[in-house]
This record gives C-alpha cells, structure tokens and sequence, in this order.
C-alpha cells in the first residue's frame, strides 16, 4: 500500500506536469507551432474525432478566450467544469484517505461516451446545420 506521503507527492508531481504542459500551451499556439502531435483519427480519415480543436480551445481558454474556445470544441469546453470537480473531488478524498472506487456510476460515463460519438457524427456531417461544431 502507498503511504500518504507518497501519495500526496505523487498529486504535487501530476500538478506539476500540469502546470508545465498549461505554460508550453500557453505560450505556444497550436495554430501556429507545429510541435503538438497529430491527432491519428483526423489524419488517417481526414475526418474529425471528437477531441479534434481541443489544444487550441485550451491554449484560448487559457488567454481567457471562452466564446473562441468553445468554437475551437464545444464538448472539450462543456465538459471541463464535470473533469476538474471529479479530478478535485478524487484528489480530495485520496489525500484524506476515503475510497474513490465508484465516486460516479458507470451509466454516466456511458451517457459522455454516447455524446462524444454522437458529437463525433454530427460534426462531420455535410452541409450548413452542423458547421459550428467544426474548429
């Protein structure tokens, strides 16, 4: 078993990392520096995955960009605010020693994946309804 201490600069190494890959995206625009790796699904298919636009949503919602943000992916930008609470909500009961085997029921994790395949879909459809969904 991990020891408390362990446990908490494993947390301090993942927030460090993050910090770190939030500057790099902060400084450097996807749309411009090429040093970002590619996403697999867009350059094999020349299709969009669900992910597709979500550097460069997070690089302007990080120079406090939302309504460019949203536009780069809306899903990445809908779905944050859920990812940090649980990310949190984890972290907290980790570091106070409280079990964090099923803090969400699985049916919801099924619900985003539809969503996501759904969202998926509907952004690489032809024609004029969807064009907003595409970065």
């Amino acid at each position: 078993m991990v020891s408390n201490q362990g446990s908490q600069l494993h947390w301090w190494l993942i927030a460090t990392a993050g910090s770190l890959a939030a500057a790099a995206l902060f400084c450097f625009d996807p749309s411009h520096f090429h040093f970002y790796p590619l996403c697999l699904f867009h350059t094999t298919t020349g299709l969009l995955c669900p992910g597709c636009g979500s550097l460069r949503a997070l690089h302007q919602l990080l120079h406090g960009h939302p309504m460019t943000a949203f536009h780069c992916n809306p899903l990445l930008l809908l779905s944050l605010p859920f990812v940090l609470w649980y990310a949190s909500a984890r972290m907290h009961r980790k570091l106070k020693g409280l079990p964090t085997a099923r803090m969400v029921h699985p049916a919801w994790f099924w619900l985003f994946l539809a969503v996501a395949l759904i969202f998926g879909v509907v952004r690489n459809l032809p024609g004029e309804p969807f064009v907003w969904l595409r970065p």
